[in-house]
């Protein structure tokens, strides 16, 4: 099955979605354009700019959130062996990823815009397809998960959406310090 055929059957699973599956599919969908909708009409040197005292940007935002995203889906597929151990990093581990919030000068905001929406496409696939949202991982090792704690599918597809929504809250503020533009009002 090629690229094209598999889109159009995922689409075709997404659209026949009901009940829950079809409200997960609906917020994860609200919170991925409000994080999109930040950078409308920016060009690559904008998407670059950090504009609060922190070291996020636009582009970088979207960076993140696609690599989050991909993150948990593999742990919905194959649980807590698809993700680092947080707890066994190293400063130059972290550090390393400390380029997952820029938008380097190789990178295009169209790039990294496409590469989020096929790591939305797989996630919502996932929703569409996955037998049983109550099925439970062990979360993975890091300083911020309680150790022993488990998710299940539900839970991790809810953490996706808040993560999501988080940090279209961080690019509205980017966003606005860079050029007055808002997301809502």
């Amino acid at each position: 099955m090629n690229v094209n055929e598999q889109d159009t059957r995922v689409a075709a699973e997404t659209r026949a979605v009901t009940g829950e599956r079809a409200d997960l599919l609906e917020m994860l969908a609200k919170q991925r354009h409000f994080l999109r909708f930040t950078t409308r009409d920016l060009t690559d040197e904008q998407a670059r700019l950090r504009t609060t005292a922190g070291e996020l940007c636009l582009g970088g935002l979207i960076k993140h959130v696609a690599s989050v995203e991909r993150s948990w889906a593999g742990f919905i597929l194959h649980g807590p062996s698809a993700m680092p151990d947080f707890t066994a990093m190293t400063e130059a581990d972290f550090a390393e990823r400390l380029d997952e919030f820029k938008l380097l000068p190789d990178e295009t905001l169209e790039g990294v815009l496409a590469d989020y929406a096929e790591a939305a496409r797989r996630t919502d696939a996932l929703v569409a397809t996955v037998p049983d949202l109550s099925v439970t991982h062990p979360l993975p090792k890091a300083p911020w998960n309680e150790p022993g704690k488990e998710w299940s599918i539900r839970q991790t597809l809810m953490h996706i959406a808040t993560e999501t929504a988080q940090h279209a809250g961080h690019a509205d503020i980017i966003r606005e310090s860079l050029d007055g533009a808002k997301s809502m009002g």
